[in-house]
């Protein structure tokens, strides 16, 4: 289709197309003109994610992206709308019980026709890069849009409060009966360890453990030191009691008998002498001898009261030397004993501990729960109040007749193109062309032409355009 048979075909239907378009336009208008209007109140809440001054810290969950989204559910809640119902008291309104009555035909409850009602003129509108949710509400009445405004902001910021503080509450319940139940297994871990304590007789085990130890460790460096010297004198008794038993070092450092040898050279000696002298026979000779025999007899007696105490030394020190590994197992023995009532302490220690731990967190988390369920601040804030609004939002009369305007514009185009396609008539000589396929010859003028040579120059023009010889002229013409 060409532009010129475009133009043909909007000449040809231009009364449909003009009363399309004036139908459009003029309802818009009258629909704007009768229309009651609409006011739009809008209030707006703020978001605050500043550290919790009960908790003393930030709670992760308002910076994700689906806070806010949670945020906007909460105030399209039924709670919300149900506590704005409460607050503004449309229960007891005879008007909208009226209104529900012919509407809802009584069907339902009034509050819940009321919360659909709410919801359907309620718009809210969080912000995409701050943390300001806005609270939208239109109404016919500018005074009731910015009070249903601001009750919504209020009702959100109370029931923000509620969610935050019945939890906390219902923890706080809960945290006092757990406490309860940790300060009795505290008492009774503590009853324990402390019958425990009086019936070993502990007062302060570590301590006495430690001398204890030093003891063990005392009576281990003197058995080591009597084994050794009772290993020594062992062997010296061993010596004494054999072949060589006058030549240990006690015999040899004996003074008397050191004297007798002493006095055993010299009889010997002179013995000796006396022989080379007088013979063996002389009486002298024979005394010299007594004399030797006798001295003989006293070292030997000597030696044998000397190894004799050398045996008792050793007796001594093995008796000694028994006592001190016995006193040994005895303290070895009561260490052990003390290392196992340490250890059975040490358990109902462990259980006291842990009994206090528990009871220090139950306590932690209910002082804390019980300031969070006494807490009167929101993390939601008001921001801006709504005010009656000075004009109506809704209907725009100059933006409704641009549209109307425009729509009108394309639905009177439509309708005339759609005529023209449920009734096709020829309005141009291409028309004739697209239609036979066949060459225009001439054109005959309309009816109420005023002149008939405009008629003979179209043919000529067509005739030039389709490549037909050009005609003779008509001097009737």
């Amino acid at each position: 289709m060409t532009f010129g048979q475009f133009l043909s075909i909007l000449r040809a239907r231009k009364r449909a197309a003009l009363l399309v378009f004036s139908l459009v336009v003029l309802t818009t208008i009258g629909l704007s003109l009768f229309l009651p209007k609409q006011y739009d109140a809008t209030a707006s809440v703020v978001i605050d994610i500043k550290p919790d001054p009960v908790s003393a810290m930030a709670f992760p969950t308002m910076a994700m992206p689906s806070f806010m989204a949670t945020q906007v559910d909460i105030l399209l809640s039924d709670r919300v709308a149900l506590r704005v119902i409460r607050d503004l008291k449309l229960t007891e309104s005879p008007e909208l019980r009226d209104q529900w009555q012919t509407e809802g035909d009584g069907e339902g409850t009034f509050e819940q026709w009321l919360t659909t009602m709410l919801h359907k003129k309620l718009d809210v509108n969080p912000s995409r890069e701050s943390n300001v949710i806005n609270i939208n509400y239109r109404s016919p009445d500018p005074r009731f849009s910015a009070g249903l405004a601001n009750a919504f902001a209020q009702a959100y910021i109370a029931t923000t409060l509620e969610l935050r503080v019945n939890p906390a509450k219902q923890f706080s319940a809960f945290f006092v009966a757990q406490s309860k139940e940790a300060r009795t297994a505290l008492e009774e871990a503590q009853a324990k360890l402390s019958a425990y304590q009086r019936e070993k007789g502990i007062i302060a085990a570590d301590e006495r453990l430690d001398v204890e130890n030093a003891r063990l460790a005392e009576l281990s460096s003197q058995l080591v030191q009597i084994q050794a010297i009772s290993g020594e004198s062992g062997s010296r008794q061993a010596q004494a009691q054999g072949a060589s038993g006058d030549r240990i070092q006690e015999v040899l450092n004996n003074p008397l008998i050191g004297g007798l040898r002493a006095d055993l050279n010299r009889s010997e000696a002179k013995l000796q002498e006396l022989n080379s002298k007088l013979g063996d026979s002389h009486p002298q000779v024979v005394e010299a001898k007594a004399n030797i025999a006798e001295l003989r007899a006293r070292i030997d007696a000597e030696v044998r009261r000397v190894t004799g105490g050398v045996a008792v030394t050793n007796t001594i020190n093995k008796q000694r030397e028994a006592q001190v590994r016995s006193e040994l197992e005895a303290q070895r023995a009561k260490l052990l004993e003390m290392k196992a009532v340490r250890d059975q302490g040490q358990v109902l220690v462990r259980e006291v501990e842990n009994a206090q731990r528990a009871y220090d967190g139950v306590m932690a988390r209910l002082n804390q729960t019980a300031m969070e369920s006494q807490t009167n601040q929101s993390y939601a804030n008001l921001l801006t109040s709504a005010l009656p609004p000075a004009e109506h939002a809704t209907p725009k009369l100059l933006l409704n007749t641009a549209l109307a305007v425009f729509m009108g514009f394309l639905l009177a185009l439509g309708v005339a193109m759609l005529l023209e396609l449920n009734d096709r008539r020829v309005r141009q000589p291409e028309d004739v062309i697209a239609s036979l396929g066949l060459p225009v010859l001439g054109v005959l003028p309309k009816p109420n032409a005023k002149r008939f040579v405009s008629g003979t120059h179209a043919l000529i023009r067509q005739q030039r355009v389709y490549g037909l010889p050009a005609p003779h002229a008509n001097k009737g013409a």
